[in-house]
């Protein structure tokens, strides 16, 4: 008999514990903390499939004893390609088998259309290959209509609606396709074990189920991950540890660009991020982003400074546009978009005391250009020459850009990879850069063909060389 125990889950956020709450202790909601009875099965702490035993898992691992590194063969491990060159980038050149991915991110981002998008890529491709894609929340039918929205109907992609693990895991075996992704991990539910779906217990039985028939069978899986209000996975950590890749799918709804980030990958970089397209007919990957950030205006206009910024491997442009106008209130306005205001408020007070640009008595606006943002240190230079430019009604050079950390003292501060940053520069068009003097002057600022090079060690200095100091 399986020994009960009452335990006490948080619908919101996945927490479990067992004392009730009328508060979560994790995530602070209110009235989230509902009780429910965890089964301990005495035997298997994982769902098999149908005819299929957790010893027979294990033989298919092959045998128990251990083998020398050396002697273990990698050569003929072939991974799969999704169809978005964007994608396989992140995952580290494709998918590897026997893998096991979450992708997780906020409702509506396009998740589903991304992985759906993905399956019927895999189904066509030159080597076509069947695809599993079983679903927890919409029927075939609503699958179907999607599929057929995106251009994904293909005769290899096998599509189910099923909550139930036996029976997943049963379609698993019995169909041996070479992908299968499960939309979402926290519809699924098994029936060894009690508790509510997305709960703590029922996310980490499905997820050791479904990890053990990928790495048994050799079947990459792709699980579909909700999240929870401050934007972190739902359900317990452990099913973050346990997976081989976490990927955090990010966008703002308000624009059509999304970012595909590995958060944690065993078989690549950590730091590359996969760029894309949302529109009505699907999503398409965008290999150089770099034109979304920056406005399509030729003539130099006040109140704007181009900036670059790295996101992972990439260096993008971002295109900082400011506006300062007289303030009819006791406390001036400050507001941002893609800017943080508390940064923003300390770059003021510096542009004041350093820079002799008073903005302390004015409504301030601050704004990026398609969503990007400029929240790293290194774009503290383009905010306050954006400032600057439009107090001063004097514009920047289209081909001029900016980077730099501004330090409370005035000072312009080195920044990591500026190489890197202004090969992109040189690229894009841009002929001249401000940029901080190399720290202890062991490194000199990169020579590039076509670009012109100006360091600074100060606010005052920078301001002068872009031509937007004080009257």
């Amino acid at each position: 008999m399986a020994k009960s125990a009452t335990q006490y889950v948080c619908t919101e956020c996945g927490w479990n514990g067992p004392k009730w709450y009328g508060r979560c202790p994790q995530c602070g909601q209110w009235g989230t903390v509902e009780e429910f009875h965890e089964a301990r099965p005495a035997t298997s702490t994982h769902t098999a499939a149908p005819g299929r035993t957790s010893r027979t898992l294990a033989n298919h691992t092959g045998d128990l004893g251990a083998t020398p590194i050396t002697d273990i063969d990698t050569h003929g491990v072939q991974r799969i390609p999704t169809g978005f060159g964007e994608f396989d980038r992140v995952l580290g050149g494709g998918i590897a088998p026997g893998s096991v991915v979450l992708v997780a991110g906020e409702p509506g981002i396009g998740k589903s259309t991304l992985l759906l998008e993905t399956a019927g890529h895999v189904a066509r491709g030159q080597s076509p290959r069947s695809v599993l894609y079983i679903s927890g929340e919409e029927s075939q039918a609503q699958v179907r209509m999607r599929a057929s929205r995106i251009n994904a109907v293909e005769s290899n992609l096998l599509l189910a609606s099923t909550t139930d693990l036996s029976t997943a895991l049963g379609l698993i075996e019995q169909e041996k396709p070479a992908l299968v992704i499960v939309d979402s991990a926290q519809t699924i539910v098994s029936q060894d074990v009690d508790g509510i779906a997305g709960g703590s217990t029922q996310v980490r039985e499905v997820a050791g189920a479904l990890i053990d028939s990928a790495k048994s069978m050799d079947i990459p899986v792709f699980l579909v991950g909700h999240v929870t209000k401050d934007g972190s996975i739902a359900g317990p950590r452990t099913l973050e540890h346990v997976v081989d890749v976490v990927c955090q799918f990010e966008g703002d709804a308000q624009t059509a660009l999304r970012m595909l980030r590995a958060v944690k990958n065993r078989f690549g970089p950590t730091d590359e991020v996969g760029c894309f397209d949302m529109s009505g007919e699907g999503i398409e990957e965008v290999p150089d982003p770099s034109g979304l950030f920056l406005s399509a205006a030729d003539e130099p206009t006040e109140g704007t400074c181009v900036t670059f910024t790295l996101d992972g491997h990439r260096s993008l442009p971002i295109e900082v546009q400011a506006l300062a106008t007289a303030s009819a209130l006791p406390t001036p306005r400050r507001a941002t978009n893609g800017i943080d205001a508390n940064r923003l408020a300390m770059l003021i007070a510096v542009l004041y005391k350093h820079g002799h640009v008073n903005l302390l008595a004015k409504d301030v606006y601050v704004s990026t250009i398609a969503g990007g943002l400029a929240k790293e240190p290194a774009c503290d230079l383009a905010i306050v020459s954006a400032l600057a430019s439009a107090a001063a009604s004097r514009p920047i050079a289209r081909t001029t850009c900016a980077i730099g950390e501004i330090s409370l003292t005035g000072q312009v501060r080195p920044v990591p990879r500026l190489a890197h940053r202004l090969a992109e520069a040189t690229r894009l068009g841009f002929t001249t850069a401000v940029v901080p003097v190399p720290r202890g002057r062991r490194a000199p600022a990169p020579a590039l063909a076509g670009m012109h090079v100006i360091e600074v060690a100060s606010l005052r200095d920078a301001l002068a060389a872009l031509g937007v100091t004080a009257r």
